[in-house]
């Protein structure tokens, strides 16, 4: 089977939300999947009811758990490289069929990493492997290799009433 690339992007909810939906998919018909999330650290309930399926869906962290605004520190950059480094390990081992680097695209807005690093390490993965990248604000250079774009649009959000994020829905 083919792997492709698969981007969701764009400022509305549900990027993250598509992708471990395509990851439950793939567990359900048997297929390993390894999800590396950039940025992020802690304990959100997607991570508590993906350790059911920990014989086929792995998640690690790679982020210092806050918002990036102006030049990232040393230590966020480091964490995002460990994450580019493990997802690299993961191809060369050869043992999932879905890899999705959440949040790989804010990683690359923020200067974590270069687009072009992101397209580097794409290109190393093995034939196979179905790859997808989430986050807003993807780069062209991203967007022009993929071979799915979704964009999610923000119409209208509760946000925006002062709405705060739920546990089991937005957290």
């Amino acid at each position: 089977m083919k792997g492709y690339i698969q981007v969701y992007t764009g400022d509305g909810k549900g990027k993250t939300t598509a992708a471990l939906g395509l990851a439950l998919r793939a567990a359900g018909a048997g297929l390993k999947v390894f999800v590396a999330q950039f940025l992020k650290l802690g304990d959100y309930s997607e991570i508590t009811a993906l350790k059911r399926l920990s014989d086929l869906i792995t998640v690690e962290q790679f982020g210092c758990g806050r918002f990036i605004r102006g030049a990232p520190a040393p230590e966020d950059i480091a964490a995002a490289r460990r994450g580019l480094a493990r997802v690299q390990e993961i191809f060369a081992a050869g043992r999932h069929a879905v890899v999705i680097l959440d949040e790989a695209n804010v990683a690359a807005a923020c200067g974590l990493f270069s687009p072009v690093d992101l397209l580097d390490l794409i290109s190393v993965r093995p034939e196979g492997v179905e790859v997808v990248l989430t986050g807003r604000n993807a780069a062209a250079e991203i967007l022009a290799r993929a071979d799915l774009v979704t964009e999610m649009k923000a119409l209208k959000h509760y946000y925006q009433e002062g709405v705060a994020a739920r546990v089991g829905i937005e957290k």
